[in-house]
This record gives structure tokens, C-alpha cells and sequence, in this order.
């Protein structure tokens, strides 16, 4: 896209590829699965045009960040994914320098943990889709997932080494991309073993939505097939190992001026009990200077795609607060 500018950053042993516009206050942005930098291109240019730096890396397993052990999950835990981006902001932004971040899906996830583990370097925080969420003593978030939704759940589904590679090397890379980023339904998604997706039968002809070209399917597989898919659900494989490790983390708090927003069809929103920690009060509990939650009426999971017209103008309204 015009005038995005791409970089490669070596730092705690990885060659991290970022996508930057602009200048003035920093803006980090962090992608889920199965995405990329990509995803906040709207983002990206708007930030940038209304005076911001606006950076976008491809995180840990994805995308032209290369270096890291792909088929050695132990190494993907959110104490070195939280590594790589301070190692990032060390390399590219002042000394003291206090950054914007705003994540969507995992890319939450890895926000709200910068903002718990090094709260001084974050000015504010924007989330989609994903709300905090704080250390069980009861388990890890796959056995209580596989107890509410079965076997066939896609994230028990991604806890076998090779497993689901194997199942979607049967399918073309943008196959596989148009599968996952027009999944609509505000229920769980399912892989049937050996059927491939529950919601989009092998076979069946996949409709894209105005937001979401060729063009843009032709880039997030070409960079799928060269990076493959284990980096990305290594992020899920290793949902049991950082439990264990975040038992000392246990009641921490994210203390930074916080907004929320997802979209009301959005499938993490209508995971059991989610809505009630989101409007009764938990949440809040657990980040205590959270400033509003927005729900989108007929959003759906990929809302920074989906919407970008209306989460940019969130951003920027929150950003221009600090």
C-alpha cells in the first residue's frame, strides 16, 4: 500500500518484518490468527495521515518474521512473545518513549500482557474481539473450551503436533484464507476430523465480503504458504504451558487507560459466560482504568477489516485523549 514503508528488526533472535506509516506518537499494532501486519492496513494509512507513527509488525510465527523454532511450540509462550516486543521497542522507539498499542485477537492477548509485565510502556490500550483474560486456578482455557464445545473444537483440534497441518495441506493456501477470514457465525468453529471446516464443507465455493478483495486473499496466502501455519497454532499449543507458567501472575491487573470494543456476532463474544465478564462488572475488576466497551451491531470476528471506517474513528478518538 502507498507509502507503508517495511523494515526487518533483529531482536531476541528473531529477523521481525514490520510495516510503519508516518510520524509523530507511537502506535503499535498487533494481529491474531491467521493474520498479519496486513490486517491493519486501513488502520495503518489512517493513524498515519492524522499524525501517527503507526507500526505493524508480523509477530512470532507469521509472515516474513522469520528465526524462530517453528516446530518447537515451548518456544512461543507469552513471556518470549511479550520478549519480542520489547525487544522491537527498544530498537525503533526512544529511550522512555510510552507507546500506544492496540490489539485484536491474539494480538490482544499479547497486549493486555505487555500492559500487565511492563506497564510503563504503554500510554494507552485499545483491544478487539478479545477481553482480558486473568489466571485461572481452575485450569487452562482448552479443558474447560473442550468441555463446553467437544473434541471437534478448533482449538483442541490444533493441540496435536501435525494434526491440522496435515488436514489443511489438502486444501490451497487461499482456500484456507478465505475459509478462516470469512467465517461469520457467532458460534465456535468446528474441524470435524478429516472433514476440514464444519461451517464450509471441502469443496464448497467460498462468497467473499465487500471488505475482503482478491487481491488481499492473493497477499495473506502467499506470505501463508511461505511461513506455513504451525507458527500460528503454536499460539494455541501452548495455551496449557503458559497456565503453568502464570500462576505468580495470578489477581495482576492492567493498569493502563483502556477501551474495548467486538462486534456483537463476533464467536469469542458468545463463548459461555463471556458476555456476563464483560458487562457485569469482572472485567472492569480486572482492568481497572477501562474507559468504555463498544459493541458493534453485525460485526463479526475480523472487525478491524470488516469496519475499518468506524475502528478507525474509535482510534482515533481514544488516542487523541493522551
Amino acid at each position: 500500500m502507498e507509502g507503508i514503508v517495511h523494515k526487518t528488526i533483529s531482536v531476541n533472535g528473531l529477523n521481525i518484518h514490520i510495516a510503519e506509516k508516518g510520524q509523530g506518537p507511537f502506535v503499535l499494532f498487533l494481529h491474531g490468527f491467521p493474520e498479519l501486519w496486513y490486517s491493519w492496513r486501513h488502520q495503518i494509512v489512517y493513524l498515519a495521515d492524522h499524525g501517527y507513527r503507526a507500526v505493524a509488525p508480523d509477530v512470532r510465527g507469521y509472515g516474513d518474521t522469520t528465526g524462530e523454532p517453528i516446530d518447537d511450540h515451548t518456544k512461543f509462550t507469552i513471556y518470549h512473545l511479550v520478549g519480542d516486543l520489547i525487544g522491537l521497542l527498544d530498537a525503533i522507539t526512544n529511550e522512555g518513549e510510552k507507546v500506544f498499542v492496540v490489539g485484536h485477537d491474539w494480538g490482544a492477548y499479547l497486549a493486555y500482557n505487555l500492559c500487565v509485565f511492563r506497564p510503563e510502556r504503554v500510554k494507552a490500550l485499545v483491544t478487539l474481539s478479545v477481553p482480558f483474560i486473568p489466571w485461572n486456578p481452575m485450569g487452562d482455557m482448552i479443558g474447560m473450551l473442550r468441555a463446553a464445545y467437544g473434541e471437534d473444537y478448533y482449538m483442541f483440534r490444533f493441540q496435536e503436533p501435525g494434526n491440522i497441518e496435515a488436514e489443511l495441506a489438502q486444501m490451497d493456501a487461499k482456500t484456507i484464507v478465505k475459509k478462516f477470514l470469512t467465517f461469520r457465525e457467532s458460534g465456535p468453529i468446528y474441524f470435524p476430523k478429516g472433514k476440514g471446516f464444519k461451517h464450509s464443507p471441502n469443496g464448497a465455493v467460498v462468497t467473499l465480503p465487500p471488505w475482503l478483495t482478491e487481491e488481499d486473499v492473493e497477499y495473506f496466502a502467499s506470505k501463508l504458504e511461505k511461513a506455513g501455519i504451525t507458527g500460528g497454532v503454536n499460539y494455541y499449543r501452548v495455551i496449557r504451558l503458559n497456565w503453568e507458567l502464570s500462576a505468580s501472575w495470578s489477581g495482576a491487573k492492567v493498569t493502563v487507560p483502556t477501551k474495548f470494543i467486538t462486534g456483537d456476532e463476533d464467536l469469542v463474544y458468545h463463548i459461555p459466560g463471556m458476555k456476563e465478564y464483560i458487562h457485569n462488572g469482572e472485567f472492569q475488576k480486572d482492568v481497572p482504568l477501562l474507559e468504555e466497551i463498544v459493541v458493534m451491531e453485525g460485526a463479526t470476528h475480523f472487525i478491524n477489516q470488516e469496519k475499518p471506517d468506524e475502528i478507525n474513528k474509535h482510534l482515533i478518538e481514544f488516542l487523541r485523549k493522551y
